[in-house]
């Protein structure tokens, strides 16, 4: 490159850099409060730009456009004036003016006698912003190639040491109030000849740290250190917020001071933890060691068959049709262990190379049931593994008032991790026996749950001869297999009654002859709402068939409603109609019932709930059971005749396939509903159509948003190949019936829904530019989502949006690898006393802690936050404390708060490639992001470390909103210096990252999330 042109190819951060440079020229030379352009313009030609050998840097109008580009500088609106950002501060003492090259023998004066530096001194080559970035970029180079401990090492008879412990060059430091810290740091010569103390810096913009020496050593103001000879560099902390600050300091020395003398350095890790007591309660209990599961199985078992529930389920519907076993193929373990690690790029032969010839194909309805055959049964094979989380060793039973029962405490078994159902089974095996090659494995049923016990029926034998009291046993959970079963079922049966044209439509565009109907609504206010309107009289039309129609739904839009005023007007307006309203979870089928029977315009009569006989009957609403399968304490399967007398059946989607096995006829239901058709993965919504819905005349309808999350599912290999796609996000994505065309979709097919009726409009602004094509229109009751504008915590008054910065720290313990951060607790639940403890002030009413909800991506943070709101007093002692609800962003989903905290745990570069590839946590999961956001009608508190989460596309634009809106609060962050990554990979090599070879998935590692039973 022609050096004459270099300033043509700089990047725009290479140019901000340069910019930095002279901010802190000025600040070294009391000249920072000039703002008059043309003033710092000749103060930039005259003084800075040609200081390096005689290659210009760009010019200054390149250089006020790169800082204004980051945020570092405004111009008036005359552009005569250019103001520098305030947090553009000069932290370290790198000197910025020196003699002139001729002159390099003599001394630098002290930065306060400004008067004797000449007008034509330059900046010497090495300091600076740029010099920083090249020492970092130098020593990165040699930590590439250099072992560490060489690195951190003292060296050639220097040392760099403080009066604190310090390993591998880390140093350490606990502190408790926001005092001002002082650290010494002693660089003494301890060899027999005389150094050359030439530079020191930091190698990143430090916002809360100080350096300060009293002979401001630089490179052209070196320091001659005698033998024995120490001096001191004094580091200085302070900050008021809580947190993990980390420095990396970098010393050069020079053996003589020729100029071909080669300098060497020593580095130096300071991390200061600002914490409070309650940091400290809820630090790691131990020392983290990751669990190795034992997945191996005994060469021989036998099973102890139990004692099932009797006479809570009556079954008056046939067996028509039986469902098969379909066991996993022996082959699949194998296979996924072939595949694993990186290696599905390998070619495989034989009968694997098939299977993985299948797994790679497309999918397509010649290779539909196949292709979802193998994924299923990856998908099963995870499960077996990950359930083996929750085994449990040396556990004793207890005896039941029942003699024919044994109680089990569980814990955890309430918020279904995992989950046990009324009817399931775990297998227990006396301790001593477990190493045995032979075992005999007790069944046990289990008969009631009971919070975190379970009332479990074993056999007679068991009973009589084999248990006694504080007998210890080895408890195994299994797998409920039914519902894959009823998908592997439902997959070959969708080929078998050609659903070709229902599964992968290719009707064309806009030329369907039927127009939709002019209809009279129930709910007038859908009537007034024209997506709605459109969604349901197209629905009543059938102007998609043979093809689904789909509802297109974003957050707070009205997706559900949209549906039971289109199943009211179905059954209303087509003669004939037999309607079945399915969603994949029982709460989501319920909520559907409800609005159906209170809006009374449909006979309650024409309405049934069908549960599954693993429902707990406690469960079921007390309005719906006068319309359901339940009787007294037990589910009733009626015959099919009576089921197939009622207009409206309303079951989840794996209860549908009880439908199925009764032998309901091909082309009995009309319509089919499912809502929430995006949490479903697609084998399941197909249970409820294959074997139900006729092509030709039946019409599929699926409720849902393609943009949230999906199905929690466990498999890597699933997941990679498209098991998490739901049928609603496949057609939206790739079939053309369903995808844009000249910025609209063919109403003929889809509707989407752009009226939100939750949120503020400053919430839902970054969700809906990113993710929704910026249509939504925030349509929210006033004065809800205003509630919270005046709150006096908000950084700024009349925006509802805050993110709270924290540099805090990824911990584990014990032998969870779940990640916590106590740092960001600390604000999550200063926030929620703000919130609950705050009576009534300034016009802001009362919240119940049942209106608010805390939201976190990891398992182990969930329970430290529920652990820190016990231990707070007043926290503990509120009234209804416990209906606030911490969990992850699945358990969240479909709901709403008036306010929502979010933690997001994440301060560790290191890690977030895990995040990445295992899709948990925030980062680069952009579903996650939305959902999140989504969930607050009022207010919505982020807290997090902006720097790391910077690097996610979706978070770096909410947090760059809440700084240009004001929203933004807590530690300062710079987003141009661009050392951060450096700064993170050089700490990093201080952090002993363990990597465990487990044939456990990440999500169940690290999310634990509940287990399905909403069945």
């Amino acid at each position: 490159m022609n050096r004459r042109n270099r300033n043509n190819y700089l990047s725009i951060a290479a140019v901000r850099a340069i910019g930095l440079d002279f901010i802190e020229m000025l600040e070294e030379t009391n000249r920072r409060s000039i703002t008059d352009r043309n003033t710092l313009c000749d103060i930039y030609n005259k003084e800075f730009r040609d200081r390096d050998g005689g290659v210009k840097d760009p010019n200054f109008s390149r250089v006020i456009f790169a800082l204004r580009n980051g945020s570092k500088a405004r111009l008036s609106r005359s552009g005569r004036h250019v103001y520098f950002n305030t947090n553009v501060r000069i932290r370290l003492h790198d000197q910025w003016f020196r003699p002139c090259r001729r002159q390099q023998n003599q001394t630098t004066p002290a930065l306060g006698n400004v008067s004797s530096l000449s007008a034509t001194s330059v900046p010497g080559p090495g300091d600076g912003v740029r010099g920083r970035r090249r020492l970092a970029k130098d020593i990165l180079q040699r930590l590439n190639t250099t072992d560490r401990s060489f690195f951190v090492a003292d060296k050639y008879g220097v040392q760099v040491s403080s009066g604190l412990y310090m390993e591998s060059g880390k140093i350490q430091i606990s502190v408790d109030r926001a005092d001002v810290y002082e650290l010494k740091l002693f660089v003494e010569n301890t060899g027999q000849d005389a150094v050359y103390f030439t530079y020191y810096t930091a190698l990143r913009w430090l916002q809360y740290f100080t350096l300060e020496d009293s002979r401001r050593v630089t490179r052209n103001n070196p320091l001659r250190l005698e033998p024995r000879e120490k001096y001191e560099v004094t580091v200085r902390f302070k900050s008021s917020h809580v947190g993990v600050y980390s420095a990396t300091l970098a010393f050069e020395f020079k053996q003589n001071t020729q100029t071909t003398s080669r300098p060497f350095h020593i580095v130096r890790f300071i991390e200061v933890e600002y914490r409070t007591k309650l940091a400290a309660l809820l630090g790691p209990t131990e020392p983290y060691k990751p669990l190795r599961l034992n997945i191996s199985e005994p060469e021989n078992c036998k099973v102890d068959e139990g004692y099932p529930p009797e006479g809570y389920v009556q079954n008056f519907l046939e067996n028509v049709l039986p469902l098969g076993k379909y066991t996993p193929p022996p082959d699949i373990p194998e296979l996924a262990k072939l595949l694993k690690d990186g290696c599905s790029s390998r070619i495989l032969r034989g009968k694997f190379g098939e299977l993985q010839s299948l797994l790679q194909s497309p999918l397509g309805f010649h290779n539909y049931a196949e292709r979802f055959d193998l994924l299923l049964y990856l998908e099963e094979c995870q499960m077996h593994v990950d359930i083996k989380r929750y085994n449990r060793d040396q556990v004793t039973l207890l005896k039941d008032y029942d003699k024919r029962l044994l109680v089990l405490n569980l814990p955890g078994v309430s918020e279904n991790r995992p989950s046990v159902l009324r009817g399931d089974h775990l297998l227990l095996t006396k301790s001593e026996e477990v190493s045995f090659s032979t075992v005999t494995k007790y069944k046990g049923y289990v008969h009631k749950v009971e919070l975190d016990r379970v009332k479990l029926g074993f056999s007679r034998r068991f009973l009589e001869h084999v248990y006694v009291d504080k007998m210890k046993f080895r408890v195994e959970f299994t797998v409920n297999r039914l519902p894959l079963r009823l998908q592997h079922r439902a997959v070959h049966m969708a080929v078998q009654h050609g659903l070709g044209d229902v599964l992968f439509p290719v009707g064309s565009r806009s030329l369907n002859s039927a127009s939709p109907p002019a209809l009279r609504f129930f709910d007038q206010q859908l009537q007034r709402n024209p997506e709605q309107y459109s969604a349901v009289c197209h629905i009543v039309a059938g102007t998609s068939k043979p093809a689904p129609y789909l509802v297109f739904g974003p957050p707070g839009t009205g997706k559900t409603v949209t549906i039971v005023e289109a199943i009211k007007q179905v059954e209303n307006n087509i003669p004939g109609a037999c309607i079945l309203a399915c969603a994949p979870s029982n709460s989501a089928a319920d909520q559907l019932c409800e609005k159906l029977i209170t809006s009374q315009h449909v006979d309650a009569r024409k309405i049934y709930r069908l549960y599954a006989s693993s429902r707990d009957p406690n469960a079921i609403p007390k309005f719906l059971k006068n319309i359901s399968n339940l009787e007294g304490e037990m589910i009733v399967f009626p015959c099919k005749e009576d089921l197939m007398c009622y207009k409206i059946l309303v079951s989840t989607l794996v209860t549908a396939g009880r439908l199925v096995t009764g032998g309901f006829p091909v082309g009995h239901f009309s319509h089919i509903f499912v809502d929430e058709a995006g949490h479903a993965i697609e084998s399941e919504t197909i249970i409820c159509v294959a074997g139900l819905l006729n092509a030709e005349t039946g019409q599929l309808v699926l409720a849902g948003d393609p943009k949230q999350l999906g199905p929690v599912l466990r498999s890597p290999l699933a997941i990679n190949h498209g098991l998490d796609v739901s049928l609603l996000e496949r057609l939206m994505t790739q079939n053309d019936l369903y995808k844009k065309d000249d910025m609209e979709f063919d109403k003929c097919y889809v509707t989407k829904l752009l009226l939100n009726y939750r949120s503020h409009p400053s919430i839902l602004k970054v969700p809906n530019e990113l993710f929704y094509d910026g249509e939504l229109v925030a349509c929210a009751n006033e004065i809800s989502s205003n509630q919270y504008c005046t709150w006096e915590h908000l950084p700024k008054r009349g925006f509802p949006v805050i993110f709270h910065g924290v540099p805090g720290k990824d911990e584990r313990e014990s032998n969870s690898p779940s990640f916590f951060n106590i740092f960001e607790i600390e604000i999550i639940v200063d926030y929620l006393k703000k919130l609950l403890l705050t009576q009534a002030k300034r016009g802001i009413s009362r919240i119940s802690p049942r209106d608010i909800g805390i939201i976190a991506p990891y398992r182990k943070q969930v329970e430290k936050i529920r652990r820190a709101i016990k231990s707070d007093e007043d926290l503990e002692k509120h009234m209804c404390i416990e209906e606030l609800k911490v969990g992850s962003v699945e358990e969240f989903q479909g709901q709403e708060r008036k306010v929502i905290l979010v933690s997001a745990v994440r301060s560790s570069k290191e890690h977030v490639d895990l995040d990445e590839t295992f899709n948990i946590g925030f980062l680069k999961n952009e579903k996650r992001f939305n959902v999140a956001v989504t969930r607050a009608k009022s207010l919505f508190i982020m807290v997090g470390n902006p720097t790391i989460l910077r690097t996610d596309e979706s978070w770096g634009r909410f947090i760059d909103f809440c700084f240009e809106e004001g929203g933004y609060t807590g530690i300062s962050f710079t987003s141009v210096e661009g050392l951060e990554e450096v700064e993170r990979r050089l700490l990093a090599l201080n952090i002993q990252n363990e990597s465990v070879e487990t044939e456990e998935s990440a999500v169940q590692q690290y999310v634990n999330p509940e287990w399905r039973h909403d069945y």
